[in-house]
């Protein structure tokens, strides 16, 4: 995808039928106060007009946090059928009621559910997007084997360990979506898919650069990289570090991320996990 790729300022009625279903991965990348960029999985994520876009919130999280401080944001829609949508748009308000809150919380996964409903609703100005893209499968198996060939064959290091024994098999599991995130120059944040992407050791990420080369050649090295992995079974888990650049790795041209950050992003107890958090007794009740 060429570096102007986000050219596109309006949806197509295709493009928003095709976000309507719930049985679609809608990801929302945000950026931290420290300016980091933060990957969040948002299946609430639509169309709801040709230049505007919305998401309802039903739990909380960081992304809901960044956002109010930060309106610029990234995000990619992908459908079960293998396509996808990439671009940026800047948050502008909130409601707690309306016609997008009458329509989620018609959804039968809200309407029928006694326990929680979409509370409130985000909507985002669309600044441009990549258009319908299929994705590459057979060039994103033949780059999942080369990271794999790669990391085996290359040197393991002793190092720190950052990544626990669920976290690297999660990350390892070849049928689990991985997608790298970073901020760009813009200050907008910007998702790659890197399903090819794998462990390496304790506290490395690697993914071979054979599919979207371009996309992947123009991320800055020092950057920080989050590298953000779910499975279907709505399992997942964000990791972040320093962005070491592309580099040979047991014979195969490989980005590698220095890990240094891990987070759980599923409920019922979002939260950091490494650096690990220390305990705080409760003083006040």
């Amino acid at each position: 995808m060429p570096k102007d790729a986000f050219q596109q300022t309006e949806f197509s009625e295709e493009d928003i039928l095709s976000f309507k279903p719930e049985l679609k991965i809608g990801l929302v990348a945000t950026v931290s106060p420290q300016g980091l960029p933060h990957v969040t999985l948002l299946s609430t994520l639509m169309a709801s007009g040709t230049k505007q876009m919305v998401f309802g919130q039903f739990t909380e999280g960081l992304s809901k946090e960044y956002i109010l401080q930060n309106p610029k944001v990234g995000f990619m829609i992908m459908s079960l059928d293998k396509h996808e949508w990439r671009g940026k748009a800047t948050f502008t308000h909130t409601a707690k009621d309306g016609r997008e809150h009458a329509f989620y919380n018609n959804v039968p996964m809200f309407r029928y559910n006694a326990y929680f409903g979409v509370h409130t609703v985000y909507y985002l100005d669309l600044v441009g997007h990549s258009g319908k893209h299929a994705l590459p499968m057979i060039n994103v198996i033949l780059e999942a084997v080369k990271t794999m060939l790669g990391r085996t064959l290359a040197r393991k290091r002793q190092n720190a360990e950052v990544l626990n024994e669920w976290t690297q098999a999660f990350i390892n599991k070849m049928d689990n979506l991985k997608f790298l995130a970073y901020v760009d120059s813009d200050g907008y944040p910007v998702i790659i898919p890197a399903i090819q992407a794998q462990c390496l050791d304790r506290e490395t990420v690697v993914f071979s650069t054979g599919v979207y080369k371009g996309e992947l050649d123009r991320i800055p090295a020092s950057v920080p990289l989050t590298v953000f992995a779910m499975a279907l079974t709505m399992e997942d888990v964000l990791v972040r570090g320093e962005y070491l650049g592309i580099k040979n790795v047991g014979g195969f041209k490989q980005g590698l991320v220095k890990i240094n950050h891990v987070y759980n992003p599923m409920p019922p107890i979002p939260g950091q996990v490494y650096p690990q958090v220390s305990l705080k007794q409760v003083e006040q009740f």
